[in-house]
């Protein structure tokens, strides 16, 4: 099983930010509005505290969960992902983060191919997540919206496809 240590410290850096960059992804395919931000962010950040408490969780997941909840992790989570998607428009984000989870995916399989599979289906739930968070069209309080639009279930197949789910 992999842990901290087999992977480079920008490895390890990548795969702090991979779960925020799941959820990015689909936030960055339909912007909501900002109660849809909010929620959408919510929901990718209780995918990290639950798996961290979870016992049957993959240990290299678990890992990943218990750094980004130090001061560190989150810094070297936060710095890697400024540089990485600040700027551009939203389908710019979009597309330069299924750009980075297909990099996770190689990297895990190169690095760690028996927690490969547990891991890119953590990021694929943590997404799922994220588009089912937020009602999405309809008016202000999402009435007559849809749970995950068009833009999110496209965006979901992109992200499977990346993580060769």
């Amino acid at each position: 099983m992999a842990d901290k240590t087999s992977f480079t410290k920008d490895e390890w850096a990548l795969l702090l930010q991979s779960p925020v960059i799941a959820g990015m992804a689909i936030t960055a395919a339909d912007p909501s509005g900002l109660w849809g931000l909010m929620k959408e962010s919510l929901a990718a950040g209780g995918a990290l505290t639950q798996v961290a408490s979870d016992p049957g969780a993959n240990v290299l997941v678990k890992a990943v969960a218990s750094d980004f909840t130090t001061s560190e992790g989150r810094s070297a989570a936060r710095e890697g992902l400024q540089e990485k998607l600040s700027g551009g428009k939203s389908s710019e984000v979009k597309a330069r983060s299924v750009e980075l989870l297909k990099q996770v995916s190689a990297l895990l399989a190169a690095k760690a191919p028996e927690d490969a599979g547990a891991f890119k289906q953590w990021l694929r739930q943590i997404s799922q997540h994220t588009a089912e968070a937020a009602t999405e069209g309809g008016s202000l309080f999402g009435i007559g919206g849809v749970q995950v639009s068009d833009a999110e279930k496209a965006t979901l197949n992109e992200i499977s496809s990346a993580l060769g789910a």
